[in-house]
């Protein structure tokens, strides 16, 4: 009977978590992009658009 080799056996099973963990992490940046894509008008550079209404000049300091 041969012998059973560890080491080969817990090399695979790093490279299978490996593998699994890149997966999630492309799953993640693929799912913030699409979301950055679709929630630009809210959350736009505009947010504060009109927020200093009124007053031009800066107060005198």
């Amino acid at each position: 009977m041969a012998k059973p080799n560890y080491q080969f056996e817990k090399r695979q099973r790093d490279l299978a978590k490996k593998r699994k963990q890149d997966e999630k992490r492309q799953a993640k940046l693929a799912a913030k992009a699409a979301g950055d894509g679709s929630n630009n008008d809210q959350n736009g550079p505009d947010d504060n658009a009109g927020a200093n209404t009124g007053d031009t000049n800066p107060p005198n300091a």
